[in-house]
């Protein structure tokens, strides 16, 4: 069985957000078109069945559309993990038959909320992605919220909104509630501020799930998080969140066979495989 059934391409660092929480990396300068495409092919090449565009925002980067074709193109599952501010109709015209799922974060059910953690606007753009999206019935949708003290007591609302919207969105919707990890790129994080206890992440658990919803919900504590997920950075480089550290492992493109690599690796390779089965691609 391979070790990897899902690689991040983190294809930027530029972002329209500055989530105090963000562990997505900074500060390093993106790969030009041609290096993008080979690391895509590269992936299509090994044991990943699917790619998840990242960043930063993905859609910040000019060459993206391209990127997605060939991935595609490649035979691969196509995930887009944007935050939703540069979603548009014309992107969707364009490039939305490429891509299988589109993940959006929403870190409150209202804007006063959402505006604790994202920038002013964010809820009101994530409202508008998800109406873009239900004229996309083929793109499957996954909802994320990153529970922080400034949300926690908010997440049970967030599912009823979804409640609702599941009601008439035609797309497969998904969501993801995962407990604020405390590792970042930025300097200065005032984790206390933010990370929420497991005692307390577990009885939220325990209120959401009291009612029954109409899409599945994955709920990821920081056990869960830990060594789950294989990035390959902007700069092209093999990344390997572990603990508290992004471990870098040098030129994804000179690693000759990616399974055998991360076995060398402290990557949690069956943890991963079951993360990968929370959603899957309709037939």
């Amino acid at each position: 069985m391979p070790e990897v059934a899902t690689i991040d391409f983190h294809v930027t660092c530029e972002c329209n957000q500055a989530c105090p929480y963000c562990w997505g990396p900074q500060g390093i300068e993106a790969v030009d078109t041609p290096t993008a495409l080979a690391i895509v092919s590269r992936v299509a090449a090994g044991p990943a069945r699917r790619i998840v565009f990242t960043g930063g925002d993905p859609l910040k980067r000019p060459d993206i559309g391209l990127l997605i074709r060939a991935a595609k193109a490649d035979g691969l599952e196509v995930a887009v993990s944007t935050t939703g501010d540069e979603l548009t109709e014309p992107f969707l015209v364009a490039h939305g038959s490429f891509i299988d799922l589109i993940s959006l974060p929403l870190d409150g059910a209202s804007e006063e909320v959402s505006s604790r953690t994202k920038k002013e606007g964010h809820f009101t753009a994530v409202m508008a992605a998800l109406d873009l999206l239900s004229d996309c019935p083929a793109i499957d949708v996954k909802v994320a919220t990153p529970v922080t003290r400034h949300n926690l007591a908010d997440v049970p609302n967030i599912a009823s909104l979804l409640d609702r919207r599941a009601g008439w969105m035609p797309n497969r919707l998904f969501y993801n509630v995962f407990q604020a990890f405390p590792r970042s790129m930025a300097p200065d994080v005032n984790w206390g501020e933010l990370v929420v206890t497991d005692v307390e992440f577990q009885a939220l658990r325990d209120v959401v799930s009291t009612d029954e919803h109409p899409y599945p919900i994955n709920w990821l504590n920081h056990q869960t998080l830990d060594r789950l997920y294989v990035m390959v950075f902007p700069d092209g480089w093999l990344t390997i969140p572990s603990g508290t550290e992004f471990c870098s492992y040098g030129d994804f493109l000179a690693i000759p066979d990616v399974d055998e690599f991360l076995r060398t690796t402290d990557f949690d390779a069956p943890k991963h495989r079951r993360h990968a089965e929370t959603w899957h691609r309709t037939p």
